[in-house]
């Protein structure tokens, strides 16, 4: 809950900005003190009047306030607050915090201070793609600095893409997430979701009927945890959920290669239908019918194992890796010889046949495989099955 907490909002300078005056209101309405701190850049699209009017603090924005300065504000600044919050987080700033610059009153109290800190990053598609930023990211997360979006969108600019900010309410939720004390809190916890699409040429793809719903369930169950969720998820129909960190991919190899950059992570939860096979020699324009009835030749090639990369890490394995099977037939004995071939700790298993409608439905019957043998739980709701399992990942992460 955020009424009582107190909030530094940090104001970088992106068109994006803007927002911050609605997510102030909010703040303030859900009953939280916000301390608004402007960057020089910020200043160029909000005012300190009306950031001052709607939070009823005085805004901050000189590290040489000489009054403020005799007793150290900026220390005081940088501890009193329960959550820093950078909204929105440019790549200047992203950039000043990786490389721990501290030549401003936003950067040194990120360097200062000693509470939880997040980041709702907002820039042009080019700018958050570069590796430069990307490297930013990695940094901070590894830093423990919780990040929401970017989310893909128009841009001022009239580019489309990953780079616009989300939107205040959704930054208020993840405000709301993490301030409440959950037996999650401080744990970092990998969930992939979704099915992969793997490229037959640049119009066909081969894929599942995965839906990623139950992945994004567990991903808000673990979220509402406490747990700082990292959420890799391919192309699924449900949209992910809000307070986590998303990365979208298309293929299994993307996928390996997001999963082994969100590590190390406390637990992993491997809920993606990743496919296990992909077009070996998949084409670079459009096949077309040549009129003789044939059908061109597709060579396969075995997909990368991402549930065995992560059980099996020499150095990075999780303490808790959870997989999921889907299985057709003999579902249990079948999922128990999973679990020891690709050497995770626990598989979600369940009976995918077209008659259970459970893949691409709001339901779902698992059976839970451990070393400790098989539990099989009743047909639910997906949201259900998620709470019940992300409650058994926190129990088995406490110890």
């Amino acid at each position: 809950m955020i009424a009582g907490k107190r909030i530094l909002l940090i104001i970088g300078g992106g068109i994006a900005a803007f927002k911050a005056v609605d997510l102030v209101r909010l703040l303030k309405a859900g009953g939280a003190s916000v301390v608004p701190v402007l960057t020089r850049a910020g200043a160029q699209f909000v005012t300190p009047l009306t950031l001052a009017a709607l939070a009823g603090h005085k805004v901050h924005q000189d590290l040489f306030d000489l009054t403020e300065e005799a007793e150290m504000g900026h220390i005081q600044l940088s501890r009193a607050a329960d959550l820093v919050v950078v909204v929105p987080a440019t790549a200047d700033l992203m950039a000043k915090m990786a490389g721990g610059h501290a030549d401003d009153l936003a950067s040194t109290l990120l360097m200062a201070t000693d509470k939880p800190v997040m980041i709702a990053p907002a820039m042009n598609v080019r700018m958050w793609e570069h590796p430069a930023t990307q490297r930013n990211l990695a940094t901070l997360q590894a830093d423990g600095v919780r990040v929401i979006g970017p989310v893909d969108g128009s841009m001022a600019c009239g580019e489309y893409g990953p780079g616009r900010m989300v939107e205040p309410a959704e930054i208020l939720a993840a405000i709301d997430a993490a301030l409440t004390e959950g037996p999650l809190a401080g744990r970092r916890v990998l969930v992939t979701s979704g099915p992969t699409h793997e490229p037959i040429d640049p119009v066909r793809y081969i894929a599942n009927r995965s839906s990623g719903a139950q992945g994004t369930a567990l991903a808000a169950a673990l979220r509402d945890l406490g747990a700082q969720v990292v959420f890799v998820t391919g192309p699924a129909t449900v949209p992910p959920p809000t307070g986590v960190q998303v990365i979208k991919v298309e293929t299994a190899r993307q996928m390996l290669d997001a999963v082994q950059a969100a590590l190390p992570v406390d637990a992993a939860v491997m809920a993606a239908a990743v496919a296990d096979w992909r077009v070996a020699n998949a084409a670079s324009s459009k096949m077309k019918k040549d009129g003789t009835g044939r059908a061109p030749g597709l060579e396969f090639a075995e997909n990368p194992d991402i549930l065995a990369t992560v059980s099996k890490h020499p150095t990075a394995r999780p303490g808790l890796v959870v997989g999921f099977a889907a299985e057709t037939d003999t579902v249990v004995d079948h999922a128990t010889a999973k679990r020891l071939r690709k050497g995770c700790d626990w598989i979600v298993a369940n009976d995918v046949r077209p008659d259970t409608g459970i893949m691409g439905g709001s339901s779902n019957a698992v059976t839970i495989i451990s070393g400790q043998g098989a539990e099989s739980w009743p047909m639910m709701a997906k949201d259900e099955v998620a709470r019940r399992l992300a409650a058994r990942i926190a129990g088995a992460l406490q110890g």
